[in-house]
């Protein structure tokens, strides 16, 4: 059994740190997420509608983000039509908790570790802003492959984008790059 541990002992501190770090942020988010008030819109989300509504405004749409009387999302008004809501899933938070995890698993030095995780973190974040406005655009004028976009096409962008990330992480960063 001692063998196994030993010649295993990569993977099992990688699967160990990466499920610790998971659960750790993971958690931590569902706490700040839970001192909300249920009609509330997170910091995140609200963030994200502001900076899809500005992105919009500097190619001149017609563009407004909102919140919602009722419920606690953001509704996108494109071309005075209400297109889509932003809700706390569309930040990309669990990508970046994802994203963080993994490279914490594989960490390098923990200057360069930092850095990389900083620097994902605001990739992931302007490329979600630029997903999002895309996405309202895109529906306005196609609403009939909203299934298509939303479901398939920008997440695949999105956990592709996040993937080659971490492909650069391990080959060039990580304590595993030759």
């Amino acid at each position: 059994m001692r063998k196994y541990l030993i010649q295993f002992k990569p993977f099992l501190l990688f699967i160990g740190t990466f499920f610790t770090a998971y659960i750790a942020l993971t958690v931590a988010y569902k706490f700040y997420l839970n001192s909300l008030r249920a009609d509330e819109v997170d910091a995140v989300t609200n963030w994200v509608g502001r900076n899809v509504e500005q992105l919009l405004l500097l190619f001149d749409y017609d563009i407004k983000v909102q919140k919602s009387f009722s419920s606690p999302w953001l509704e996108v008004w494109f071309n005075n039509k209400y297109i889509i809501r932003i809700v706390e899933g569309c930040n990309a938070v669990s990508v970046m908790i994802l994203f963080v995890s993994f490279v914490l698993a594989f960490s390098g030095k923990p200057k360069v570790t930092l850095l990389y995780i900083l620097f994902g973190i605001v990739f992931i974040y302007i490329l979600n802003v630029i997903r999002i406005a895309l996405l309202t655009v895109l529906l306005f004028h196609f609403p009939e492959k909203s299934h298509f976009l939303h479901g398939v096409l920008f997440p695949l962008a999105i956990y592709g984008s996040v993937f080659l990330l971490w492909v650069i992480w391990v080959n060039k960063f990580s304590k595993y790059a030759k």
